[in-house]
């Protein structure tokens, strides 16, 4: 009975999934967008947090980071802002985000001297992660200040992993970056699994990356691979999740069973 009582908590408070990979180009902010999408599709309250100053998340969801640039994650991180002030409702009535501006860059350098500076972010998030059933973090491709504070938030990571032999070698200061968060500021911090993205099953060497992966973190891989599909490339453009702009299309399923692997752990 306790065991339940636990998951019901943890449930009615929202999980925060941070997407993290510090390698640029292996479908982070793509994951981001459409994970959340597609748990939106699925039911879930979500909110996206887009902690990366490129503020791809941002436009990628029809949003100007110059639209409102004093209403964004940096006057929230230091502490200027409400959180509350921040949200904007996307396309999807179960889907709101706080978005980014590249004034978030300046962010790091102030704060370098605030006390618990690792905490600012699980600290802005509190007064509304009860209200949401995941909060998914899209990190910028660093492992700065920034990422260590979504790192701090989260209870999960997911690492996005381009199936090309070099993208693995990146893996270990990643998975360093979370071992120092788990034994410091967040022990409680878990991966939540590798998700491969651009995956073409036709190259060998793609097929011989995701072999490489189950065999060396097994379980930790998840199941469902995204495929490269060029809508996906697409949808971004026009300001939306894949799941609105094509919903037939391979990078729908593809999200949508990802979303579900996440719901079934």
């Amino acid at each position: 009975m306790p065991r339940q009582r636990s998951a019901i908590i943890s449930i009615q408070m929202g999980k925060v999934i941070a997407i993290s990979n510090q390698k640029g180009g292996v479908g982070k902010t793509t994951t981001a967008i459409n994970l959340a999408a597609s748990l939106a599709v699925l039911e879930k309250k979500v909110l996206i947090i887009d902690a990366d100053p490129q503020a791809n998340s941002t436009s990628g969801l029809n949003f100007s980071p110059e639209d409102d640039q004093h209403r964004t994650l940096y006057e929230v991180i230091i502490g200027e802002l409400d959180i509350r002030d921040a949200l904007i409702q996307t396309e999807m009535n179960n889907l709101h985000m706080v978005p980014s501006h590249i004034n978030l860059v300046g962010a790091e350098i102030e704060m370098l001297n605030v006390p618990d500076r690792e905490s600012l972010l699980k600290k802005a998030l509190a007064p509304v992660r009860d209200e949401y059933d995941f909060i998914i973090i899209d990190c910028a491709p660093s492992l700065g200040l920034i990422t260590v504070n979504s790192l701090t938030a989260a209870d999960s990571v997911i690492i996005p992993v381009q199936p090309e032999f070099f993208a693995l070698e990146g893996l270990g200061k990643l998975l360093q970056t979370i071992r120092l968060v788990q034994n410091g500021v967040n022990p409680s911090l878990t991966i939540e699994g590798f998700i491969v993205t651009m995956f073409d099953g036709r190259t060998r060497v793609h097929n011989q990356v995701v072999n490489e992966l189950r065999e060396h973190f097994g379980d930790m891989v998840f199941n469902t691979v995204i495929q490269r599909n060029i809508r996906l490339s697409e949808a971004p453009s026009h300001g939306k999740p894949i799941v609105l702009y094509d919903v037939m299309c391979n990078g729908t399923t593809n999200y949508l069973n990802l979303a579900k692997e996440v719901l079934e752990r």
